[in-house]
């Protein structure tokens, strides 16, 4: 049986049915990886892991695979002959150099799939037209990604990519789509200029936002100003969602918009201390994923970098399995100030929350732990809205008060928006490596 097999069911079962599902599909992942990856041969295979014996309450005994076991030697954890790689990406190397990750025809197979029953889950039909102002080139995976998952749907899709927004408005006016993915202060960005070309959004008929690489909702899944922004000026609910190109693997928000959704058949999630203690739902700490049925460079709890949560609690769309909360921030870029922990995530969301500020970024230097030295540079559209005034708004706001330089908009930009990025660089570290 292949995961596709169970046509999105498997999340609504009681959880004893997942549990099952689960360990039969994780023993099967690790007699692969066990028998055909150089990498786990070598890590595994003289200690004593009979998959088998291994069930998901077990894994955590098992050893963590980080980012950079995999930088080093991709090759390594290639589990099938060269022959059968049909896809290359590089994964987006948020805090480090690009990572070489090869799929099968079927690893292909299992991504569609994987999308497919995200998008279903928050209300993507055949009757759909959905528009992609995300690239599907470049070697980034997303794009191709969310094309395959809409078309297995018989959803029509419109490959428009990285395009200006007035690219977009043309698209927007000729083909009407129903549903957009991308980056939601893009997506915003287009709806205000759309209301500027005298436009009005809301009448546009798109039914729904799906949310790429950037959070909507804070701790307590409420929606993030950019989120409410989106739904105000869209009429339409944004949906989050959150993957990586390592593990070949989402988790989409349901139309309760609660959180999202584990696939069982497809991963298993664990939230870990720094310590590598497991963390009970509801507890914030670091994101580390099994995902299940993988050929090419299957992964055993391969530690993301990202933080989060869980939710176990009951969702009213009738999954049973858990889900996953808004990414809070990256673990490597943890800040200390004045011995206050501080993610780069809870910056923007104040920033967003502010009248008059336009663009912004976070550089942060320091030469040592608890000591960090945080700048937040700002370009602001409304000369009122002062440093001094900024910095007081974000104290009230983070308990701590980071610098604030007001900068000219060209300037910022150049910095957030590089030409050699994807995404854009809200961030920049420069603290010296222990």
């Amino acid at each position: 049986m292949k995961v596709w097999d169970y046509r999105g069911r498997l999340e609504f079962a009681p959880v004893e049915e997942i549990r099952a599902a689960q360990t039969a599909l994780l023993r099967e992942h690790l007699a692969w990886l066990m028998a055909r990856s150089p990498y786990y041969k070598r890590e595994l295979g003289g200690a004593g892991v009979t998959p088998a014996a291994v069930t998901p309450e077990t894994l955590h005994t098992l050893p963590f695979t980080t980012k950079a076991d995999l930088g080093r030697d991709p090759e390594a954890f290639l589990a099938v002959p060269r022959r059968e790689v049909v896809d290359i990406v590089l994964s987006s190397g948020t805090t480090g150099q690009p990572t070489a990750v090869m799929y099968t025809e079927n690893d292909l197979r299992r991504l569609s799939y994987n999308e497919e029953i995200s998008f279903a889950g928050c209300g993507v039909t055949a009757d759909d037209t959905v528009l992609l102002t995300c690239t599907i080139d470049r070697c980034f995976i997303a794009g191709l990604a969310y094309y395959a998952g809409a078309r297995a749907l018989g959803a029509a899709v419109v490959r428009n990519g990285l395009c200006s927004v007035a690219s977009h408005l043309e698209v927007i006016r000729r083909l009407r789509p129903t549903v957009l993915v991308g980056v939601p202060t893009f997506l915003l960005k287009l709806g205000e200029y759309l209301r500027g070309e005298g436009l009005d959004p809301a009448g546009l008929g798109v039914k729904a936002l799906i949310c790429i690489g950037e959070p909507i909702r804070d701790r307590t899944l409420a929606p993030l100003q950019v989120g409410a922004r989106l739904e105000a000026v869209w009429g339409a609910p944004p949906y989050s969602t959150y993957a990586s190109s390592e593990t070949i693997s989402s988790f989409c928000e349901c139309s309760a918009r609660r959180g999202g959704h584990l696939h069982p058949e497809l991963a298993i999630v664990e939230i870990v201390a720094e310590d590598g203690t497991v963390l009970p739902p509801g507890e914030v700490g670091e994101v580390v994923t099994t995902p299940l049925a993988i050929e090419g460079m299957p992964l055993l709890r391969f530690k993301t970098g990202d933080m989060s949560f869980l939710v176990d609690q009951p969702c009213p769309c009738g999954r049973t399995s858990v889900r996953l909360g808004p990414i809070l921030g990256r673990k490597a870029q943890m800040m200390k100030v004045r011995g206050t922990t501080l993610y780069p995530q809870a910056i923007y969301a104040a920033l967003d929350d502010l009248p008059g500020v336009g663009e912004y970024y976070v550089s942060v230097a320091g030469d040592f732990a608890l000591a960090d030295e945080v700048t937040v540079h700002v370009a602001v559209t409304d000369a009122g809205c002062t440093a001094a005034a900024i910095g007081e708004k974000l104290q009230a706001r983070l308990r701590v008060q980071p610098r604030v330089a007001i900068e000219p908009l060209e300037e910022v930009r150049r910095r957030v928006y590089p030409s050699d990025s994807r995404k854009p660089v809200r961030f920049v570290d420069e603290r010296r490596s222990p």
